[in-house]
């Protein structure tokens, strides 16, 4: 089983995620562009990480930048 999952989404959606984590006991992990800096999310989540500039293609796109997001958090 796992303790921490990583939420690669933004928004309503990543921040119903988070609290159905939360009541799994599942700490969350959010990562997020520049442009979703204090996003609400970014807040909700127990950890977060930046994984690029507000272009998809420089964060969000970027498999190789999430994957190691979620190795160096655990999640």
């Amino acid at each position: 089983m796992f303790d921490k999952l990583l939420i690669a989404n933004r928004g309503e959606i990543a921040c119903r995620v988070i609290e159905t984590a939360r009541k799994m006991g599942l700490g969350t992990v959010s990562v997020y562009s520049d442009a979703d800096r204090g996003a609400r999310h970014v807040e909700m989540a127990d950890e977060a990480v930046n994984i690029g500039s507000a272009a998809p293609s420089e964060s969000y796109l970027r498999g190789e930048i999430i994957i190691e997001a979620a190795q160096s958090t655990g999640a």
